[in-house]
């Protein structure tokens, strides 16, 4: 039975949302797909190159802000930026372990190339601009696993308003961090990344 990449990885992503990554294997897939695991092979050499595949169709169907608009300043592109990619990890079982563990395709070179570009001419130098988006998706990608990790084994109780009484102040931030939604938090850091990253423009604009 001949079997087509993208059919693969629409039945590679099924199985994700079903079992999660962890349970995502050639065996698995080639069962549900009917078919040998050495047809898989055909396409996919190992396991990795399948979740490279998974991580491309993943960002390139749900992650819909990549690039700034025609009336974007910066700081609010990054923002929408980061909200995006987010939601595209979230979209799939697992799906900040896919993006952890895969590499860049070669549709995502334009793009960071164009990322660069526009805030190189917000006045980023290459070296900050580059250390300002490798800061904004490793935090993403952070914040979706513990998202994803706490969504499949909540915390007990982690609204409790004493949790530490030992530890009034550690209590009290903690009782009002788990008051936010995960959404919330998110975009919290989000804005304390960015307003650093607003100080730093500044200070380099002054320097100069």
């Amino acid at each position: 039975m001949k079997i087509e990449r993208e059919q693969i990885v629409d039945e590679a992503l099924r199985l994700l949302d079903d079992g999660g990554l962890d349970q995502l294997t050639t065996r698995r897939l080639a069962e549900r797909l009917g078919v040998q695991q050495p047809s898989l092979y055909y396409h996919f050499r190992n396991k990795q190159a399948l979740v490279d595949a998974l991580n491309a169709r993943l960002l390139a169907t749900e992650h819909t802000y990549r690039l700034p608009a025609q009336d974007d300043d910066w700081a609010s592109y990054l923002f929408a930026n980061a909200k995006s990619f987010r939601r595209a990890l979230l979209s799939h079982r697992d799906g900040a372990r896919v993006h952890a563990g895969s590499h860049a395709a070669a549709p995502d070179l334009p793009m960071a190339e164009a990322q660069l570009k526009s805030l190189n001419d917000a006045g980023f130098p290459a070296d900050a601009a580059l250390q300002l988006l490798v800061t904004l998706s490793r935090f993403t990608v952070g914040s979706v696993l513990e998202e994803q990790a706490e969504l499949a084994n909540p915390p007990a109780d982690p609204a409790a308003t004493n949790a530490f009484p030992e530890y009034p102040y550690l209590s009290a931030a903690h009782a009002q961090y788990w008051s936010g939604s995960y959404e919330a938090n998110f975009e919290a850091g989000l804005r304390l990344i960015l307003d650093g990253a607003r100080a730093i423009r500044i200070g380099r604009k002054l320097a100069g």
